[in-house]
Order: structure tokens, then sequence, then C-alpha cells
């Protein structure tokens, strides 16, 4: 399966594309930084964000595509950008047929390490190793990228996934479910983390 993740960002926007095979190796295929001047006008920076996904996307010609799921945060200029630069990734992946999903922060750390409320040096450590890289993917957007293509390859195509879908068809999704590993519960409790955040929203709305 090959995915092909974005995280999200106006100034830098990370681009990761992995192979993961079904026995959940994976293998590196592409890293970039995107990246658009500030001092251009809005329009000019979407669009050099959105040339250099183009090219990415057909250069490698995923089958699926990630990104980091946008949560409200203090600093309106950077959520804006954020959420601007995940609509042109949705909207590029949409003109190509590609399924897209959106998956948090906490989802994301504790497939790649177990944990999900690790750090940025622990994320990237953790993608080096499950990669095989020499070095940790430098700066963090690219990192970020690569486990964001790695959990969603892991979440719906790999062994983690089908243990975590099949405990779910039954309706016995528990963090403490025999036969699932520590990041397996670790994304589980995560999920349902989320979940209950966005119910909470749902009911101050």
């Amino acid at each position: 399966m090959r995915v092909l993740g974005v995280d999200p960002g106006l100034t830098r926007c990370g681009v990761g594309v992995v192979d993961v095979a079904p026995d959940r190796t994976a293998t590196l295929v592409d890293v970039v930084v995107l990246r658009s001047p500030t001092d251009l006008s809005i329009e000019r920076r979407l669009r050099r964000i959105a040339d250099g996904l183009e090219a990415v996307f057909d250069e490698h010609r995923p089958q699926a595509v990630a990104l980091e799921r946008v949560f409200a945060r203090s600093d309106v200029s950077t959520i804006m950008g954020t959420a601007q630069i995940s609509g042109v990734a949705m909207l590029i992946a949409a003109r190509r047929e590609l399924p897209v999903a959106l998956h948090t922060p906490s989802e994301v750390k504790a497939a790649i390490t177990g944990y999900g409320r690790a750090d940025k040096k622990q994320v990237g450590t953790m993608v080096a190793r499950i990669l095989g890289l020499d070095a940790m993917p430098k700066p963090a957007d690219a990192a970020d990228a690569l486990a964001l293509a790695i959990c969603h390859a892991w979440r719906t195509g790999g062994v983690a996934g089908e243990a975590v879908r099949d405990a779910a068809s039954i309706g016995r999704v528990e963090a403490d479910a025999p036969g699932l590993t520590p990041a397996q519960r670790a994304w589980i409790a995560a999920e349902r983390s989320a979940a209950v955040s966005g119910a909470a929203r749902r009911l101050r709305e």
C-alpha cells in the first residue's frame, strides 16, 4: 500500500510517501518539505504549496492520502493556514479519486510510538527506526508527514488495523482486550479520547 502523508502548513508543509507491506514493513519512497515565503500574497502561497503537492502526487501516484486532523489553537493565523492547506490537499486527492483520511496527533503518536503523548523527538526517532533510516527525518514536518502515512497504512491495511477492526466488528474494542499490542491499546485509547472530545464539542455547540 502506498500512502502519501501530509503535515499541513502554509509556511512549511511536510509531505511523505511510504510503501507499507501487509506485514507492516514500511519503506521510504520520498519525503519533502514544501515552503512558501511569508512575503507573498495568500493566494500565491497557496498556489506554490499546491503546485508542489501536485508534483508529488503525479510522480509517486499514492493509493491513499493521510492528513493531520486540524484542531482549534490559540494562534488563529496558524490554524487558518493549516486548514487552507488541508483543503488544498484534499481537493488534489479528490480530483484523482483517492481516499483521504484524517488522523489526530494522538492517534499518530500512539500508532508510531505506543504512547499518545509522545513528543516530536520520540516520533521522529521511531519513524527513522521503522523506515530503517540512519538519522531522524528533519525538520519535524518531514517526520510528522511520514508518521501520518505509516499510521494510516497500519490502521487500514496492516496487522494493527485488522486487530482493531476485528474487535470493533463484534463490539468489544477495549484497551485491555486480549491479543492487542501496547501500540494498539494506546491507539484505541487515543481514538476514544478523540471521540469524547468531539462529543463534548458538539454538546457545547
